[in-house]
């Protein structure tokens, strides 16, 4: 078993916020189990919810036994931390669905075959499907005082538009979670982001109160970018992990576009890097910030754990079509999905694909799909040296044929460094 601090791991990592007096001391006599909740509102788990995997993962090699809690149970009633608005509620298959999805990918960072601390999962579905209402109030709520929770900031923030019972009755269910894993389980820690601390130390009050236990909190802190944006969300929405939401190159780009300014925190908070690796990582970075070593690390970290190595490699290749010097043979290595992602937003063309059975002069190529206004400048244009085709150097004799298309039935045109354009064949 490790003898890694856990406290102290999380505290250079950044990834500490709150911590209740006699977490410390609790955690060094030996093994702790210790959990964090995840609500199936979606099948998949996002880049945010890294995090909360992260703390456990660490939890874990700090040689104690994490569980993730799936609210089976919660995800119908809907958190109300840091929500403006109630949320939707799902129906049971939706949330079942859900479940499993995101049981699968927390299975890919934790283990669940290693002795003793062995990482479990829950769902809380399982002791309150046949909990009822009147039974629930009389030996839950009543331990409970309406000002204790009144007083927390997830209903003080929603006072003036309203919370529903529902939502009000949120951090009751949450705090018997704790109870529950502390009762049946030896739970005595129960861990989260920073805006569910009122919720945690609602289950450790009710230990207290119900059966005069003892039990932990800890919180990590929300991840805020340094330009006030908000972190995991791009133009195009959530990065989730599920490689049919967020494919592994937007994924792979998503880490790779970290700014300086944010890229040392992510570095510490989502790779299993050591502090004296990111430290050496830090000094190159001041030698050179344009080779991005960082940032090229913290993609590859966390991109191989979340898909795989080949996916990686993938990305990169990928990305090199871009920015890097590549070649038709790289090309089509890339399905028809990826080569769209890349040259999203590129300006495209059309042709008719009997036009290419014929064989079509570049020439012609250029101006009927619009890439060039005239044959004068596209023969000027070639005769400089400036057009390519699917990243091959092409003159005034190139002919394109069905042999020049690529996956997604297009063929990459590109005039100079920077200036590509998409030859869709129909």
């Amino acid at each position: 078993m490790s003898k890694k601090n856990f406290i102290e791991e999380l505290k250079w990592r950044g990834m500490l916020h709150d911590v209740m007096p006699g977490t410390e001391d609790e955690l060094q006599k030996g093994m702790v189990r210790g959990y964090i909740g995840f609500d199936p509102t979606a099948d998949s788990l996002g880049v945010g919810n890294l995090v909360q995997i992260m703390t456990l993962l660490h939890f874990q090699q700090c040689g104690h036994k994490p569980m993730a809690l799936i609210g089976g149970a919660t995800g119908m009633v809907g958190d109300p931390s840091g929500k403006s608005a109630e949320r939707n509620l799902l129906d049971e298959e939706t949330l079942r669905h859900n479940q499993a999805c995101q049981q699968k990918q927390i299975e890919k960072f934790l283990d669940f075959n290693c002795g003793e601390n062995s990482a479990a999962m829950v769902n809380n579905y399982d002791w309150f499907k046949s909990f009822g209402f009147l039974e629930f109030i009389r030996d839950v709520g009543k331990h409970i005082s309406v000002n204790y929770m009144m007083a927390k900031d997830s209903v003080k923030n929603r006072l003036e538009t309203g919370m529903s019972f529902t939502e009000f009755s949120y951090q009751l269910v949450q705090g018997y979670d704790f109870y529950f894993l502390w009762k049946n389980k030896g739970v005595m820690l129960q861990m989260g982001g920073s805006d569910q601390w009122g919720n945690i130390v609602t289950g450790t009050e009710l230990i207290r109160r119900k059966d005069g236990g003892q039990a932990f909190a800890l919180t990590t802190p929300l991840i805020k970018k340094a330009d006030g944006t908000k972190f995991g969300k791009t133009e195009g929405g959530n990065i989730w992990l599920d490689p049919k939401r967020t494919s592994p190159y937007k994924f792979y780009q998503f880490w790779l576009n970290a700014s300086d300014a944010d890229v040392a925190n992510y570095i510490r908070i989502f790779t299993l890097n050591t502090r004296e690796e990111i430290e050496a990582l830090e000094a190159e970075q001041q030698l050179d910030p344009s080779k991005r070593p960082m940032q090229k690390a913290l993609a590859k970290d966390i991109s191989c754990r979340v898909h795989s190595l080949a996916d990686y490699e993938a990305a990169v290749a990928a990305s090199e079509i871009l920015f890097g010097k590549s070649t038709d043979e790289d090309l089509r290595k890339l399905s028809g999905e990826t080569l769209m992602e890349i040259f999203e937003g590129v300006p495209q063309g059309n042709v008719g694909a009997d036009e290419l059975s014929a064989g079509l002069s570049i020439v012609d190529a250029m101006v009927k799909s619009g890439f060039m206004k005239s044959n004068g400048e596209a023969r000027r244009a070639l005769q400089e040296g400036s057009i390519s085709v699917n990243k091959v150097k092409a003159d005034a004799e190139r002919v394109l044929t069905q042999s020049d298309v690529l996956a997604g039935g297009v063929v990459l045109l590109q005039r100079g460094k920077k200036n590509y354009f998409l030859l869709r064949v129909d």
